[in-house]
């Protein structure tokens, strides 16, 4: 397939939240307390450029675990958009921040200016849910919604990364590798300032909880499996459980030639399915069709940003793609940074934003994650004038 015009949507800028331990720094913050700062930041840097806060086509947010309703269209209001930008929430589990942006891309198509998107998790607050009583009983709590039909397996991702592990051979020690590799390259980047441009300080908070220093293999050896006996997967080479949010500006090509500024043309996107057994894997044929559909090759893509659940999960899907795993999130992912699930998949495209476009290096970049339930997302993009 031929690669897209250059009337494609293109990103102009991006921004995130630091992302917090659940419990810890951003415990106190609502997810529409997350997401406003950001909204309200990019509108402003658009009003800058000429496109006025009431000339916003729409707020697009993913989110999984929030209070319900329409988080975007609080965060919108919140952040002090005027009442005639609307909010749209989305929710395809941990892809539906990377999904939010694909839905803004194609509404930019349809019509064209400026469309904020991304993600926001706040686990911290995420309500309790319950069953409604049944027969005279008590209500039954549940920690989340099914991903899909027990009948057609459902299982909890930690347990599914452990078996997508052992299916495809991949040993705890390199999992143990892999973890340390994603802290030392997040810590080696927090401290040459390659966070600084992309984080917006909120709540007093301006770094990032969970990467660590001198964690080393050895140190990771020593923790037990984490969800089956004689599993690989352990609390140190699996994500945190996180806060946090992160946004970018979508608009069309004839507005990103009128703003003149840098950015990130978007050259395809994808969702996929694939069997709930296997969650994980539904990063790889996201990732296969998006390519596919850019006219691009794994060997072209400068960037790789794969959401690192589990590094046993990552390195599988490494495996199936026939990619090498050093190539895999160069500056840290989400091993060392976190996990808000409806974000994530936006983290993946503000860390694509600062390494093609305010730092760059290079010209083509991929995102990727894998959902709850079976699917997976992708979306390949191209720095561009």
């Amino acid at each position: 397939m031929s690669r897209p015009a250059a009337d494609a949507p293109v990103l102009v800028d991006a921004l995130r939240t630091p992302i917090g331990t659940a419990g810890r720094s951003l415990a106190r913050l609502t997810a529409a307390d997350l997401a406003a700062p950001l909204v309200a930041a990019l509108a402003d840097r658009l009003d800058r450029h000429g496109i006025a806060p009431g000339e916003v086509r729409d707020v697009v947010l993913g989110n999984c675990t929030g209070p319900g309703g329409d988080v975007a269209r609080v965060a919108a209001l919140q952040a002090g958009l005027p009442v005639s930008v609307p909010g749209l929430t989305v929710d395809r589990q941990c892809g539906s921040g990377l999904a939010a942006i694909a839905v803004a891309a194609a509404l930019v198509r349809s019509e064209p200016g400026a469309v904020l998107a991304g993600g926001v998790e706040s686990a911290s607050t995420a309500p309790w849910r319950s069953w409604p009583p049944q027969d005279g009983g008590e209500p039954v709590r549940y920690e989340r919604a099914p991903f899909a039909p027990a009948a057609l397996g459902d299982p909890d991702m930690g347990p599914a990364a452990d078996l997508l592990a052992r299916d495809r051979g991949v040993s705890r020690e390199e999992q143990d590798r892999y973890a340390a590799r994603s802290h030392a390259r997040a810590v080696a980047t927090r401290c040459a300032g390659g966070f600084d441009d992309e984080l917006l300080p909120v709540g007093g908070v301006a770094r990032d909880d969970r990467p660590r220093s001198g964690l080393t293999v050895e140190r990771l050896a020593r923790l037990r499996p984490a969800f089956r006996p004689g599993g690989t997967v352990t609390a140190g080479n699996a994500c945190g459980v996180n806060d946090g949010a992160a946004l970018v500006t979508v608009v069309d090509a004839a507005t990103h030639r009128r703003l003149g500024v840098p950015g990130l043309r978007v050259l395809a996107t994808a969702t996929a399915g694939v069997d709930p057994d296997r969650p994980g894997r539904g990063l790889v044929p996201a990732t296969q069709l998006a390519l596919d559909r850019a006219g691009v090759t794994l060997d072209e893509i400068d960037v790789v940003e794969l959401n690192e659940a589990f590094a046993g999960q990552v390195l599988a899907c490494c495996a199936e793609l026939d990619l090498d795993p050093e190539r895999v999130c160069p500056e840290g992912g989400a091993l060392a940074l976190g996990h808000p699930w409806g974000a994530s998949g936006a983290v993946l495209a503000v860390r694509l934003f600062s390494q093609l476009v305010r730092r760059p290096g290079g010209r083509l970049g991929l995102a990727a994650i894998a959902v709850g339930g079976g699917q997976g997302v992708a979306v390949v993009v191209e720095a561009c004038g």
